[in-house]
């Protein structure tokens, strides 16, 4: 089974060919990086508009690239939630005509579930190391943080453990870039900055985001709030913005608390729910820090820790397609009347805002 994914959720145009066993036969991604970065981030708008330019030049060069034509794919999926919603109505009229055209089945994918399937998939050069069902997966990204317990594909096997009550891991990155003056995007750019500095010297100013032992919610707001006061502090003293050592030292600390956070609680559902296997997945999975302290303590745990290649961890419409295919194998379609939404479809247990629980 040969499937064309789609995906424009947020600010990239993507389309990619894929098995139902996880083959990747093409894999194209058009990102909108330099469009938004004089804004400090996605602006809707601009990102629907430029979705609708790229689409069909992208497609065409997926199936190029596969060796395919519209005709030779069994179905196509479509990313149909959660996301912007002028972005996701592109991908998804797109997909409605070019199903309809062909006639081929049609298929809507959670975004969230392609994440979390996106370690199953097989690039060409790149060793694949799938785990086997249940496993608990931390999904972190710039719009998404939580922790999940996976049975199996499908969206009833998929239980929400703990997700962030405020701002995803990713969104702080960016935040706290912008702060520093760091650019859009300014995960990589922390990221890259924070091996260059200590995080011992500039830790003390920066809190443990919900350190709370026996809960598995996220909140990276006050960190945030923490980096920002630092900053104005530290400009009121010495008359000019943080830059050197100090800089890094700051971006060690803030990454080292994030990361710090995400793995202990990844770790502490994976022992909860009796699970001897952890997925990484989401942009955020990208992170350096993050893939090497969660393999670390893991091995420590006895945990095995599956973590995919970049090109599986930022938005891509690989694990779009490989969604897809797994529905249609299940003999799942959709109608026409397919409509996009904002939220996920998976069930949610975390409230947002502050308060006890």
């Amino acid at each position: 089974m040969r499937v064309l994914g789609i995906e424009t959720s947020c600010d990239e145009t993507a389309a990619a060919v894929v098995t139902e066993a996880g083959d990747v036969l093409s894999d194209v991604v058009r990102s909108q990086v330099a469009l938004h970065a004089p804004y400090g981030g996605v602006v809707p708008e601009v990102a629907a508009r430029d979705h609708a330019r790229a689409i069909v030049p992208v497609i065409e060069e997926a199936l190029r690239k596969a060796g395919l034509t519209a005709q030779d794919l069994d179905g196509v999926a479509v990313t149909v939630r959660p996301g912007l919603l002028g972005a996701l109505l592109v991908g998804l009229s797109t997909a409605k005509g070019l199903a309809w055209a062909a006639g081929k089945p049609l298929v809507g994918v959670d975004h969230l579930v392609g994440h979390l399937m996106a370690v199953f998939l097989r690039r060409e050069g790149v060793e694949a190391r799938a785990p086997e069902f249940p496993f608990v997966a931390l999904l972190v990204s710039g719009g998404h943080t939580a922790l999940y317990r996976v049975d199996g594909p499908a969206l009833g096997q998929i239980r929400e453990l703990g997700a962030t009550r405020d701002d995803a891991a990713g969104e702080a990155f960016d935040k706290v870039a912008k702060l520093l003056g760091l650019g859009y995007p300014g995960g990589p750019v922390v990221d890259r900055l924070a091996a260059l500095g200590d995080a011992s010297r500039a830790a003390e100013a920066l809190p443990k985001p919900m350190a709370r032992r026996d809960s598995l919610e996220f909140s990276f707001s006050g960190i945030k709030t923490a980096v920002a006061r630092h900053v104005a502090q530290r400009a009121a003293q010495q008359g000019g913005p943080l830059e050197g050592q100090a800089l890094h030292d700051l971006c060690a600390a803030f990454q080292g608390a994030v990361v710090d956070t995400l793995v202990r609680k990844t770790v502490r559902a994976a022992r909860q729910e009796g699970v001897t296997r952890v997925v990484l997945g989401g942009g955020v999975a990208a992170n350096r820090g993050l893939r090497a302290r969660m393999t670390e303590e893991c091995g420590r745990r006895g945990i095995e820790v599956f973590i995919p290649p970049f090109a599986s961890c930022t938005d891509n419409a690989a694990m779009i397609a490989y969604a897809g295919a797994l529905r249609l194998a299940a003999g799942e379609r959709d109608d026409l009347d397919l409509a996009p939404a904002t939220r996920t479809s998976l069930p949610r247990v975390t409230r947002k805002g502050g308060g006890a629980r």
